[in-house]
């Protein structure tokens, strides 16, 4: 009996089991544009900068509720202020990882001014991820900003430094 309902659920064999097929069709998972199964299989920037390096800038953002954890950083030229190279490390679906490799390399060679416009609907709507997996696209954009500001703290404390040392001399 178990094996004539898993037939007749996955429209195979007996001939009055056709009918089932669309059963099939609303029980299989949806899948993924080819772009996310693209940077899942080959995910680009994929590694880690020194975080005490004051020219990086590293954001880690998490997802309690499905256990998606994200570090993305960037590189900073201080003079130009231009982000020359950015990595990531992702813990969690296909499209979180997704969502972090398209981050990298849209960051890449822009200003910082630039790269906080980016919005999740942009990474969501590339990847065409489907509604439930609109967290991930959002992970990516908070990691952004997260690696922004995380470099810009350490852009002004670095400054204040020499201010520091001047007052206490």
């Amino acid at each position: 009996m178990l094996r004539h309902a898993t037939k007749r659920i996955l429209g195979l064999g007996l001939a009055d089991t056709r009918s089932s097929a669309p059963v099939v069709a609303r029980i299989l998972p949806r899948f993924y544009h080819e772009r996310v199964v693209d940077h899942y299989n080959n995910p680009r920037n994929v590694g880690a900068f020194d975080k005490n390096d004051p020219t990086v800038g590293t954001g880690l953002v998490g997802a309690p509720a499905c256990g998606d954890v994200m570090k993305l950083q960037i590189k900073v030229d201080e003079e130009t202020g231009k982000i020359t190279d950015a990595c990531f490390k992702t813990f969690g679906c296909g499209s979180a990882i997704a969502s972090s490799s398209v981050a990298t390399e849209w960051v890449k060679g822009k200003q910082m001014e630039e790269v906080i416009t980016i919005k999740n609907t942009e990474i969501a709507k590339h990847l065409s991820l489907p509604p439930v997996k609109l967290h991930c696209s959002m992970l990516a954009e908070d990691a952004i900003k997260a690696a922004v500001k995380d470099y810009e703290t350490k852009r002004a404390n670095n400054k204040s430094l020499p201010d520091k040392k001047a007052a206490e001399a």
